[in-house]
C-alpha cells in the first residue's frame, strides 16, 4: 500500500472557562478529528475523551508561577507533529487569543508551511455572569478593559490606571502574584471603595469566589483561599445583586 504523506495542519482551539459542555459545537468536531492534541494546564481533561482512540494526547500545560513547558519547545512539537501525523489541535484553555499565546503559535506554524486554523473559545471572564457579574450594564458600565496583572517582565500593567479614569469595567488576568499591587493602585487613587470581584476556577464544580470592595482584595483572597487560577473584576457591576 502506498504511503500516504499527511496534510500538515494546526487548529488552535479555545477550550472555555473550564466546564467541558462550554466548549464550540466546531471545536468538538475537530477534536473527534484530530491526530494530536497539545493540550493546556487550564484545558478540561475531559475535552480529551472526545478524540478519537488512536488520538495522541500530549500535555505541554504551564503551571502559573510553577513548572512549564517552554514556548519554543511547544513550537517545534507543533512542527514535528504536524508534518509527521497532520492534524494537530493546540487546545488551550478559554480563548486563546486572550493572553494566550495562540496567536504566536499560528505565525510560527504559517512560517513552516503548516495550514493554520483558529477556533474561538469562551473567556474565563464571560463566566462572571455565574455570579450574577455582567461585563456591561446599562448606565452604568459602557465598556470593558481586560488587562493581565503581570507582564513579561514581571510589573502590573500601567493600563490599570487608565483603565481607572473610566466607568468601565476591569478584568484583570493573572493578577493573584500582584493582588496588593492593585489594591494600592486603586486606595491611591481614591478609588478603594469600587466594587470589586474574585473569581477562581469559574464554570467548574469546585468554583470559589467572593465579593467586596478593591480596598479588601488582599484580605478578601486570604479568607475564602482565593490563589490563581483566577481573574478579578472591578467596576460597579461587581457589586450588582439580582
Amino acid at each position: 500500500m502506498e504511503n500516504k504523506t499527511p496534510f500538515p495542519e494546526l487548529f488552535v482551539l479555545g477550550a472555555g472557562p473550564g466546564d467541558p459542555e462550554l466548549i464550540t459545537v466546531k471545536g468538538y468536531k475537530i477534536l473527534q478529528q484530530a491526530n494530536v492534541i497539545l493540550y493546556d494546564n487550564l484545558a478540561n481533561k475531559a475535552l480529551l475523551d472526545i478524540a478519537k482512540a488512536d488520538c495522541e494526547k500530549i500535555y505541554v500545560g504551564k503551571h502559573p508561577y510553577g513548572s512549564y513547558t517552554p514556548q519554543e519547545t511547544i513550537h517545534e512539537m507543533i512542527k514535528h507533529y504536524a508534518f509527521t501525523k497532520g492534524s494537530v489541535v493546540r487546545l488551550k484553555g478559554g480563548d486563546p487569543f486572550i493572553f494566550g499565546r495562540g496567536f504566536e503559535e499560528i505565525m510560527y506554524a504559517r512560517e513552516q508551511g503548516i495550514k493554520t486554523h483558529f477556533i474561538p473559545g469562551i473567556s474565563s471572564m464571560q463566566a462572571s455572569g455565574f455570579l450574577d457579574i455582567p461585563l456591561t450594564h446599562r448606565a452604568m458600565s459602557e465598556g470593558i478593559w481586560i488587562i493581565t496583572g503581570t507582564k513579561k517582565d514581571g510589573t502590573l500593567s500601567a493600563d490599570l490606571k487608565l483603565a481607572m479614569q473610566s466607568n468601565a469595567t476591569v478584568v484583570i488576568y493573572m493578577g493573584m502574584k500582584q493582588i496588593d499591587s492593585i489594591t494600592q493602585t486603586y486606595v491611591a487613587e481614591g478609588r478603594g471603595q469600587t466594587p470589586a470581584a474574585i473569581i477562581q476556577h469559574a464554570s467548574l464544580p469546585h468554583q470559589k469566589a467572593v465579593k467586596g470592595l478593591v480596598k479588601d482584595l488582599p484580605e478578601m483572597a486570604a479568607k475564602h483561599q482565593l490563589t490563581y487560577p483566577a481573574i478579578i473584576i472591578i467596576g460597579e457591576v461587581a457589586g450588582l445583586s439580582a
